[in-house]
């Protein structure tokens, strides 16, 4: 009963034990205000300040434990997401649940890389090819969308090393930067899939208790996302230029308006920008006659 009792009050969390997710996951709870000291090598731990308990695993293990039911949510990328979803199905498991909400974190693609003496006319080139990947089925969906035949070659690490080593004649993997790819004289042709860390949740009903402690930190984390997104911006400008500025302000919401003591024609502005202020962006304002132009990032946002 006490057990019971325990498992309707606390909220379960899979995320990445280790990998491209975990720090930036890591960094979220902490900026939403969850409390959480235990080093990475405790597989369970729990939160200081809230009924929260994380459980610290591999990846490709996330989606299966939300859709299990094993945990309450999880934080994984799109494309562990679907390439898990897709082959829970052929072997006849749940596949359901539900997206909460995209994360800003995580960004990377699913992308074909072919020897760099090779000559690349489109996707049409693979029919018939030997191709390594980790992720055959989402390579599978999207040639199989396009009639192309080809016969995979499941790795699970170094794929890049496979055209070099006569295991195949291009590979489909993740690609953030690239890197890895051009050190092994490959270059990336085309993207299959783009993918982002999202946060999904079991298909059933919470417990109350669950519900409530949902309903308070999905509000924080939007907050969170949105203040990364989002900056302070303050400066003064002359009154007859406010239009133009709002104008160029890239995601601006309405200025707050300050009148300067002993300037009539000038004011103090104060504005909400979502989206990035580049160096252009203050110039252009500048252009425009304000001056004393600071951008400040925001920590936390609550709308």
């Amino acid at each position: 009963m006490v057990s019971e009792a325990l498992n309707k009050n606390r909220l379960r969390i899979a995320i990445q034990k280790s990998g491209r997710l975990t720090d930036d996951t890591e960094a979220l709870f902490k900026n939403c205000g969850i409390k959480i000291t235990e080093s990475r090598d405790h597989l369970l731990a729990h939160a200081e300040n809230l009924p929260i308990d994380i459980l610290r695993v591999r990846d490709d293990d996330i989606p299966g434990l939300v859709m299990d039911h094993v945990v309450d949510l999880g934080i994984v990328g799109e494309n562990v997401l679907e390439e898990t979803t897709m082959q829970r199905a052929v072997d006849g498991l749940a596949t359901s649940y539900r997206r909460l909400m995209t994360l800003n974190f995580g960004d990377c693609r699913l992308a074909v890389a072919i020897p760099q003496e090779k000559e690349w006319h489109g996707l049409k080139d693979l029919e018939g090819l030997k191709i390594a990947t980790t992720y055959p089925f989402l390579l599978k969906r999207k040639l199989t969308e396009l009639g192309i035949a080809f016969k995979p070659v499941l790795l699970t690490g170094s794929v890049e090393v496979a055209p070099r080593a006569g295991l195949a004649d291009a590979i489909c993997d993740l690609v953030c930067t690239g890197a890895t790819l051009h050190a092994n004289g490959l270059k990336e042709v085309e993207t299959i899939f783009e993918s982002k860390a999202v946060l999904i949740a079991r298909d059933q009903e919470l417990y109350p208790e669950k519900q409530a402690l949902l309903d308070l930190i999905i509000p924080r984390l939007k907050g969170v996302l949105a203040a990364r997104e989002s900056k302070y911006i303050m400066m003064n400008a002359p009154k007859d230029k406010l239009k133009e500025i709002t104008a160029i302000l890239p995601g601006a919401e309405n200025p707050s308006i300050i009148e300067l003591e002993g300037s009539p024609d000038r004011v103090a502005m104060h504005v909400v920008s979502r989206e990035k202020v580049f160096w252009e962006t203050m110039e252009e304002l500048k252009r425009l006659g304000a001056s004393s132009i600071l951008v400040v990032p925001i920590e936390k946002m609550l709308d």
